[in-house]
């Protein structure tokens, strides 16, 4: 479980740091203390699935990709413009990033499906 925990922790500062973003700007958006941030990142404190799923939201990536083995990160990316990062802006790139992941994966059932035919 510890390992799994630093992995994932790992994997949260991966995709943070590859979106600029700080702990104190995941905090904000989560709407919990940076320390929480530190914590999890550090693999000494468990995440909620709620948690991973807001954040998979943030960083385009899949929830699955937190339970893959491969560290290596390719997440949708959306390029916004903004002299401040503030709750709603994250929440904008939460939302954009969602909706970019799912016409992602309509597109490869739609593919799935034509070639099955």
């Amino acid at each position: 479980m510890e390992n799994t925990l630093i992995d994932l922790g790992t994997k949260l500062k991966i995709l943070r740091e590859q979106s600029s973003f700080t702990q104190k700007n995941i905090a904000v958006f989560l709407n919990v203390d940076q320390s929480l941030i530190s914590k999890m990142e550090n693999g000494e404190r468990s995440i909620p699935v709620e948690v991973l799923e807001q954040l998979a939201s943030l960083y385009g990536v899949t929830l699955s990709f937190f339970e893959e083995d491969e560290k290596t990160v390719h997440p949708t990316t959306i390029a916004l413009r903004s002299d401040e990062i503030d709750e709603k802006v994250f929440k904008t790139i939460s939302i954009v990033n969602k909706i970019a992941l799912n016409c992602s994966f309509i597109t490869s059932l739609l593919k799935e499906y034509q070639h099955n035919e």
